[in-house]
């Protein structure tokens, strides 16, 4: 299941096949046009060289505080103090519906910068890891493809980003490796 934080965290595109192509996907217009509409948030379009450096610059800051994270390490008091700033920036309106599902409590970001967009995104990530558990946090072990994904299988063993995409593709290179070992050995 996607999420706010790591449509926004996997913006840095690596090439999951194993090819070296690479994109930072943040400083496309038409990426920041998709993300935006996609979650429903509001920034100027295109961000400025300015707001794209802080963007770059959040990014890393929360891709590695994942990246910990993944590894089993706990949110410590300075990670904290930095998602909380990041969240201050961010003003919203509190709305109550009521659907087919009965009463739901909705969050509506107020302002209309790319600093709200990055609360929006820091308050998502701390949603992740209160109401979830920030250990299921997984970067996929294809070492080619680097995404970062919230395990949300009731096992907890869920190794790649998607099964069907670079599942396959490790699946397909340990046959491969294997076949090639016995081959050797006749």
């Amino acid at each position: 299941m996607d999420r706010l934080w790591t449509d926004f965290v996997n913006s840095d595109y690596h090439d999951w096949r194993g090819g070296d192509r690479s994109e930072d996907r943040l400083g496309r217009t038409e990426w920041q046009q998709e993300f935006l509409k996609q979650w429903q948030l509001k920034a100027p379009i295109p961000a400025s060289p300015e707001e794209e450096r802080t963007l770059r610059s959040f990014r890393g800051k929360l891709h590695a505080l994942a990246t910990r994270l993944s590894a089993g390490n706990p949110l410590l008091d300075e990670d904290q103090e930095w998602l909380n700033s990041m969240m201050e920036e961010g003003k919203v309106t509190r709305r109550l519906h009521s659907g087919d599902e009965g009463l739901r409590l909705s969050h509506i970001p107020v302002g209309t910068q790319w600093q709200q967009v990055m609360a929006e995104v820091a308050g998502d990530f701390a949603i992740t890891v209160v109401e979830g558990d920030g250990g299921r946090i997984r970067i996929c072990d294809n070492t080619d493809c680097r995404w970062i994904f919230y395990d949300d299988t009731r096992s907890r063993t869920q190794k790649y980003c998607d099964d069907k995409m670079c599942g396959n593709l490790m699946k397909v290179r340990r046959f491969r490796a294997k076949r090639k070992v016995n081959q050797k050995q006749k």
